[in-house]
C-alpha cells in the first residue's frame, strides 16, 4: 500500500483498531500506525494533512 491507498488503508485501520475512535487520534500516532501496517511500503515525506484526512474519513466511514 502507498499513501494514496486512503481506501484501503482506512479500512485496515477500521478492521485493526475497531475500539478506537478515529476522530481522537492525532495525526502524529496516525502516521506512525499507517507505516506500521502489514504491506504499506512507501516514504514519510509523501504523507501530509490532506492524506491523513482522507484516510481518517475512511475509517470513520468504515466504522458506521
Amino acid at each position: 500500500m502507498k499513501w494514496t491507498d486512503v481506501q484501503d488503508i482506512g479500512i485496515e485501520l477500521a478492521d485493526s483498531k475497531p475500539d478506537i475512535d478515529p476522530l481522537s487520534v492525532r495525526f502524529t500516532d496516525l502516521r506512525e500506525w499507517v507505516m506500521a501496517l502489514p504491506g504499506f511500503d512507501d516514504v514519510p515525506e509523501r504523507c501530509n494533512e490532506k492524506v491523513l484526512e482522507a484516510i481518517q474519513m475512511v475509517w470513520l466511514d468504515e466504522r458506521e
